[in-house]
């Protein structure tokens, strides 16, 4: 999937990101007749492939196959399991076939189900935001027929622009016939990685903007509480600074994962070092270890479920009342 810049910028190794040849173009897969060096990056992107995968099939799993988990905010959080789910599949995919089975058109393919699958991660993580947002800002008519079909109308959008990138490289938009059109991600060109940069940046900031009137909704409606049941002020407080709290791991977490690697995607050309996409691009797949963590096991009810599962008695697990987004 990668291309490497100049062969001494990272010792020479070989993987995702190809030395250049003597002839200055970048390694032609159908062209390989000797197995890849193995590089020690892809070994660890092959790694935490297999944990993304293992850890989000368990949330996919509990989500999909539990009647509890109906309600639209879960219906998003499955939807963002099963994008990093994907994006487990295809890091161990693509590692399997570079090293294993070198061809142009699997390594096409893999790297167009990784485009789609990290495309619907970062866009579920909007969705959850946007849904996070109006359970609070239309709280009276939150549960209702409308907020069902926006879900659905959210997640088709999701998924099938996702799916759109994806199949881009795919069907001929990418840059093995010319590698100087290449990004620091083989085999995307440059104006591809660059519309996927600029969606990212355009996200998170989205993504910030939605938060900070969250945290703003929260506080109001937790000053309001305090006033009318004759709280302390303190108590005002302890809420503020948990709904920042929230904010700032959310939202700094998403920023440190993708942030440096939608930079570099706009700076960087193929003959940028190796070294700096591999460190920037490893942050970004760890998101996608992260976001059970963050949007799935910290749920109570979810942990419920789990509990039963490893008790034996998940049909015999209580029924709950599903939460409002701003409490998972």
């Amino acid at each position: 999937m990668m291309e490497k810049g100049h062969p001494n910028s990272s010792e020479g190794q070989q993987g995702w990101f190809s030395a250049r040849n003597g002839s200055g173009s970048s390694l032609d897969l159908e062209s390989v007749v000797q197995p890849l060096a193995l590089n020690p990056w892809d070994v660890v992107l092959c790694a935490s492939g297999t944990i993304i995968s293992c850890e989000n099939a368990i949330v996919v799993v509990v989500i999909f196959y539990s009647p509890a988990f109906r309600a639209p905010t879960f219906l998003l959080i499955g939807s963002l399991a099963t994008a990093d789910l994907l994006a487990g599949l295809g890091l161990i995919l693509h590692f399997a076939f570079v090293y294993l089975v070198p061809s142009e058109a699997v390594s096409l393919l893999t790297v167009g189900l990784l485009v789609t699958s990290f495309t619907a991660s970062v866009s579920s993580l909007l969705t959850i935001t946007i849904d996070r947002y109006l359970s609070l800002y239309n709280a009276l008519t939150y549960y209702s027929d409308r907020t069902v079909t926006r879900t659905y109308i959210m997640l088709l959008l999701t998924w099938g622009a996702s799916i759109c990138c994806g199949l881009l490289p795919v069907l001929g938009w990418n840059c093995l016939q010319e590698p100087s059109a290449c990004s620091i991600v083989r085999p995307l060109t440059r104006s591809h990685l660059s519309i996927l940069s600029v969606s990212f940046l355009a996200v998170f900031a989205v993504m910030l903007q939605l938060y900070v009137h969250i945290c703003r909704i929260v506080c109001r409606h937790a000053q309001q509480i305090a006033v009318q049941r004759h709280f302390l002020a303190s108590s005002h407080h302890v809420t503020a600074r948990k709904a920042i709290a929230t904010l700032a791991v959310i939202l700094g977490t998403f920023a440190s994962c993708w942030l440096p690697f939608a930079v570099y995607g706009l700076l960087g050309h193929a003959g940028s070092p190796a070294l700096y996409t591999y460190i920037t691009l490893l942050p970004a797949t760890s998101n996608s270890l992260l976001n059970p963590v963050i949007y799935a096991f910290r749920n109570q009810e979810i942990q419920k479920v789990l509990w039963a599962v490893c008790c034996g008695c998940f049909s015999s697990a209580p029924p709950f009342r599903s939460r409002s987004p701003s409490d998972v």
